[in-house]
């Protein structure tokens, strides 16, 4: 995923840059990185490997070396962040969130009528901050160019460009990525989690609107270009990937998870003694559900975080196992002869899945339930880079469907009668990821029952990744 953070202040902005970046720790583990603009006006840019360290720890000997009143922050998995750019427009430097999916139509324009070149990002490709960076070069100014990347680009990318004491925030053209600004006396900051600022003293002032843009001073806030009339965010950040006190489009994220266990324990009806959630996300799905049912809640799982990354991050499937089954410590004493509910936030490949309710039978737990807190996930994410190796083949709802239909691919005509949840279809492909991974029930919160726990238009709202609609 990744996210970004951007200050602007009469002061040296380097405490707040550096802890608002790592506020975005949580969306990404791979680089962290942050440039500033110093007094004599030039960029001064660093960006560290957070495979296997905090983003705080790489920048232990190098935070002094930073000095300036005006900088952007990136926490990627992908490429590595800020870019610096000199061009025709000058200097600047350049944080993305997103994906840019016609890259390689992109590329060809490129190579045909310029004679330019571009380096590799760790995964051999293009990195597409340097895509974006050469679109907003082929105008005579930043705004413009950023107009021009954000109308070539398919797919969805936000955008931070640090130049001449200013920042320029760009959110992507449908609003799939929140950008919001905040502000404080002497300083305005820009984030995509709103967490970031209260431990730092700003408050809200402004969300950006779908594809717009404003140019960030010490002294203002100015909006470049107005928002576009069509919005479509992304529902995953109030399911998993938002962190539980930021707010998107004025909801909070932990709220929504309640309002969600809420709303699927007055339509399930489970015969069990506990209610427990999966580590992190999955425990205030649960918590609702525990509330509204009068079942107890429990911590059946404790996660260990010092040493363990998230565990879809790892690219190598044997390492996500790894990393799961090692993360998630289970309380012994909370489990044996029980029968117990468990939430997620979401069922993706369902492997690490699969491997928890082994070894709950193998502790002695008498029933293993499981409650998805999102619909079945039957499409690979367009527009968000959230697991880049991820194939739709390795969903576990389209697998049941194709062992169900007996095809190796799936039309989107096969598919559709697969999204009524009332339907006999629905239920057969439940219960086909049901048996693969060894629960005694499962059920899926519904499409309409996500939306009303988010509560903004639905017409706001990206459900692609659950039933393919833009």
């Amino acid at each position: 995923m990744g996210g970004f953070f951007g200050v602007a202040g009469k002061n040296n902005c380097i405490g707040d840059l550096f802890y608002g970046t790592d506020y975005h720790s949580h969306l990404g583990t791979k680089f962290g990185g942050m440039a500033i603009i110093d007094a004599s006006g030039n960029i001064y840019k660093r960006s560290h490997s957070i495979s296997n360290a905090q983003f705080r720890s790489r920048f232990d000997d190098e935070i002094e070396d930073f000095n300036g009143n005006t900088g952007i922050g990136c926490i990627s998995d992908f490429e590595r962040q800020p870019v610096t750019v000199t061009g025709p427009l000058g200097t600047y430097a350049i944080v993305t969130v997103g994906k840019i999916t016609n890259s390689a139509s992109i590329l060809k324009a490129a190579f045909e009528d310029n004679r330019t070149h571009f380096t590799d990002c760790p995964e051999n490709e293009v990195s597409q901050t340097e895509l974006a960076a050469f679109l907003i070069n082929q105008k005579n100014n930043i705004v413009a160019g950023l107009e021009y990347a954000q109308a070539a680009i398919e797919g969805s990318l936000s955008i931070l460009v640090l130049k001449d004491n200013a920042i320029y925030a760009a959110r992507d053209r449908y609003g799939r990525t929140p950008v919001i600004v905040g502000e404080k006396p002497d300083a305005f900051a820009v984030t995509m989690e709103t967490t970031a600022f209260p431990n730092l003293g700003y408050n809200v002032k402004y969300e950006l609107g779908s594809g717009e843009i404003v140019r960030i001073t010490s002294d203002a806030v100015i909006q470049e270009r107005a928002p576009g009339n069509k919005k479509r965010i992304c529902a995953f950040l109030w399911v998993y990937y938002g962190y539980p006190s930021s707010c998107y489009e004025g909801v909070n994220t932990e709220e929504v998870r309640y309002r969600n266990g809420d709303i699927m324990a007055h339509n399930i009806k489970p015969d069990v003694d506990l209610i427990s959630g999966i580590p992190d996300s999955g425990i205030p799905h649960a918590v609702g559900f525990s509330n509204a049912s009068g079942i107890p809640y429990k911590r059946a799982f404790v996660k260990y975080t010092p040493t363990w990354a998230r565990s879809f991050m790892p690219q190598n499937q044997a390492m996500r196992n790894l990393v799961a089954q090692m993360k998630l410590i289970p309380v012994e004493s909370q489990l044996k002869g029980k029968r117990i509910l468990f939430c997620d936030d979401s069922i993706v490949r369902g492997t690490q899945m699969r491997e928890t309710v082994t070894q709950l039978r193998s502790l002695g737990v008498k029933e293993v339930h499981m409650c998805s807190a999102s619909p079945p996930l039957l499409f690979g994410c367009k527009y968000l880079n959230f697991s880049r190796s991820r194939s739709e083949l390795d969903l576990a709802a389209r697998r049941a469907i194709m062992r169900l239909e007996k095809v190796e691919e799936l039309s989107m005509e096969i598919i559709s009668k697969y999204l009524d949840c009332n339907s006999d279809d629905y239920k057969a492909m439940v219960e086909e990821v049901r048996k693969e991974l060894g629960l005694n029930t499962l059920h899926y919160q519904t499409l309409p029952g996500l939306l009303e726990a988010i509560g903004i238009e639905q017409s706001d709202i990206c459900t692609y990744c659950w039933n393919g609609r833009e």
